[in-house]
């Protein structure tokens, strides 16, 4: 009498299908890591971008109060303009001149545009020029409101600073 082993077919196969739902479930496991990871990555950066356009209204502020001390006098003032009597390196008169028009600050030197102080990512939302006049000299104070056009949130930041014309101390 002869004895035949029987051989059953891709036995192992429900060890291959478990096998394959594990991968599948562990690469899903690991896409969603690493999704979340960049998600949190661009709203970082993102917000990084945001506060450092708020910043730049640090800047436009230290232009300002630089060009106010450098001055001798105004020439005119209102609430969103200031005209200031200067000199240039060469000692040659000349006016600088800041205004607020729209949502950008104006530049003019000698009554000529050189440009906007804010760049276009950052609106300016007011801006407050007020003289400051004593027995013994002339001040400007400044006050300054800074928004940036990526922010959904609206946040703004201001700067306040009273400056000291160099003529009159």
């Amino acid at each position: 009498m002869k004895i035949t082993k029987l051989k059953i077919k891709n036995w192992k196969g429900g060890y291959a299908l478990l096998e394959t739902i594990f991968y599948i479930l562990l690469f899903a496991i690991l896409s969603i890591a690493v999704i979340n990871a960049m998600i949190t990555m661009t709203k970082s950066f993102k917000e990084t971008t945001i506060q450092a356009e708020l910043m730049q209204g640090e800047n436009i502020m230290e232009r300002i109060s630089r060009e106010t001390r450098g001055a001798y006098g105004i020439a005119s003032i209102s609430t969103s303009d200031l005209k200031l009597n200067t000199k240039d390196a060469l000692g040659v008169n000349k006016t600088v001149e800041f205004v607020l028009s729209g949502s950008d600050i104006r530049l003019l030197e000698s009554d000529v545009f050189t440009g906007n102080l804010n760049t276009q990512n950052i609106s300016i939302t007011a801006l407050t020029f007020t003289q400051i006049t004593t027995t013994k000299g002339t001040a400007v104070k400044i006050f300054l409101t800074v928004v940036s056009d990526q922010d959904s949130q609206n946040r703004d930041e201001d700067y306040y600073d009273t400056v000291v014309l160099r003529g009159d101390y």
